[in-house]
C-alpha cells in the first residue's frame, strides 16, 4: 500500500572536506525516494552553516568559522535556523553542515560551545546526521581531483587537518543527541550514497512524520 503522507525527511551532513557532503547533498535533493518524484525543478531547502553572511567580506567568517566578536550573532542564526524548521516541519531539509562543524572547529580555538537544547529540538523534528568520511589514505587522490576545480587549493595543503577534524566530528556526533549514519564515501558513488542514506532513512521511520 503507497504511503499517503508527504516526504519530509530533514538531514544534516557532516563531514570534513573531500568527503562529498556538498554532492550527495544536491543528489538527495533530486532523489525520488527522499525528495519526492518531480515532473520539473522546483525550489528545495539546501542550507549551509558554511555561508560567509556574518561581515561584508568574500569568504568571510560563517557560522562555523565566526570569531568571538561575531558568536551571539552566530549563535542568534542557529536559533533562527531551528525556529524556522519547526515552523516548516512537514518539509524536506538538506542541510550542508551545520552544528558539529562548529563545535569541532571552535573548540580547536579553545571555544567551547554547548549545543544541546538545540539538538533537542532538532532530535524533535526527526533530524538525523549522516556523517560523510573517507579512508585516510585516499585523501590524496581525493584532493588531486579537487584541485582540478578548485578557486583555493592551498586549503588543501595540509591533509593532516582533514584526518584529525574527521576523528573530531566522530566524537562529537557520537556525544550527540541525534541519530548517526557514518558514511564511507570512500569508493561509491553519489547516487550509491544517496540510496544508501535512503535506505537507512527508511528502515528508521525517518521518511515521514506522524505528527
Amino acid at each position: 500500500m503507497t504511503d499517503s503522507r508527504p516526504l519530509c525527511p530533514k538531514v544534516i551532513l557532516e563531514g570534513t572536506r573531500l568527503t562529498k557532503k556538498t554532492e550527495l547533498a544536491f543528489t538527495l535533493r533530486d532523489h525520488a525516494r527522499f525528495a519526492g518524484a518531480r515532473r520539473y525543478r522546483y525550489h528545495l531547502p539546501l542550507v549551509s552553516a558554511e555561508w560567509s553572511g556574518l561581515t561584508n567580506e568574500a569568504w568571510g567568517p560563517s557560522l562555523i568559522t565566526f570569531e568571538p566578536e561575531q558568536q551571539d550573532a552566530a549563535l542568534e542564526a542557529y536559533r533562527t535556523w531551528v525556529r524556522l524548521f519547526e515552523l516548516h516541519r512537514y518539509y524536506t531539509w538538506i542541510v550542508d553542515r551545520f552544528h558539529l562543524s562548529t563545535l569541532v572547529h571552535q573548540a580547536r580555538a579553545g571555544r567551547h560551545l554547548d549545543f544541546g537544547p538545540l539538538e533537542e529540538r532538532l532530535a524533535a523534528l526527526g533530524f538525523a546526521v549522516v556523517l560523510c568520511t573517507r579512508q585516510p589514505e585516499t585523501f590524496e587522490e581525493a584532493r588531486e581531483e579537487r584541485l582540478r576545480v578548485s578557486a583555493n587549493p592551498r586549503q588543501y595543503d595540509d591533509l593532516g587537518v582533514f584526518v584529525r577534524e574527521q576523528d573530531a566530528l566522530r566524537t562529537a556526533a557520537a556525544r550527540g543527541r541525534l541519530p548517526v549514519l557514518e558514511l564511507d564515501v570512500t569508493e561509491y558513488t553519489e547516487a550509491q550514497l544517496a540510496d544508501t542514506v535512503v535506505d537507512w532513512f527508511a528502515d528508521r521511520n525517518l521518511l515521514h512524520r506522524d505528527r
